[in-house]
């Protein structure tokens, strides 16, 4: 099928576009809604401008819009609006959704997929943990964490690249604070760098750090395509 993706940037979203291809689908355009601010329930804040770097990389192109507001209802409504452009402009037949666990983001997906006549395809959706994030890094997924935003997870986190030791460090601090491996909890939030995907890696020049004390966000303030890797 000719299909959208749901794409903020973040390891769910890719990964998703990843499995659907191995499917035999074909990804024709990203939707990406810039949400008002961190407060937003269905959508990632930080950094999803640079994702016009990832849409280059892989050569998809991206259809992106701003939400007026954080309600989830006028999230769907902007939503609405761009399924409704890529319908138009690119013929989709369905859409792709990074979504695992969430219940409550599934059904506003699968409510605004059948508005529109869409086919909703969640292939990451009740995956194991601990065997996805190895997945992840097996299928050479290079991401850092943009966010944190739960007891055990620390500032040295934001912008670190995670690696198979960190997923045992973590799988170990999400059994002791009670937070969500994959981070589908909104934990934490990433930003991919690099992957199969990609026709190069993305370099980045400029950042900055905010730190509450009890969480952050890793903010890219510069970057670039690498040409050179």
């Amino acid at each position: 099928m000719r299909l959208a993706s749901l794409f903020s940037g973040g390891k769910d979203s890719t990964f998703a576009i990843h499995l659907a291809q191995k499917q035999g689908h074909e990804i024709v355009c990203l939707l990406s809604i810039f949400p008002k601010s961190e407060e937003s329930h269905l959508l990632h804040h930080p950094n999803i401008k640079w994702t016009n770097l990832q849409s280059q990389s892989m050569n998809i192109p991206q259809l992106t819009t701003k939400a007026s507001s954080d309600e989830s209802d006028n999230e769907l409504i902007t939503l609405g609006k761009l399924l409704d452009i890529a319908k138009n402009r690119f013929n989709i037949e369905g859409v792709v959704h990074g979504g695992i666990k969430s219940k409550f983001q599934k059904e506003k997906f699968e409510t605004i997929c059948s508005k529109f006549n869409l086919i909703p395809i969640s292939p990451l959706w009740d995956s194991e943990p601990v065997q996805y994030m190895n997945d992840l890094l097996d299928s050479n997924y290079e991401f850092i964490m943009t966010s944190v935003s739960s007891d055990g997870l620390n500032d040295s986190w934001l912008g670190k690249s995670i690696s198979k030791s960190d997923i045992g460090t973590l799988k170990k601090l999400s059994e002791k604070y009670g937070f969500n491996l994959n981070f589908e909890g909104g934990e934490a939030e990433t930003f991919v760098i690099n992957c199969p995907l990609f026709s190069n890696s993305i370099k980045i020049k400029k950042y900055k750090k905010i730190w509450d004390g009890y969480r952050g966000r890793f903010e890219i303030v510069d970057a670039e395509l690498n040409y050179n890797a």
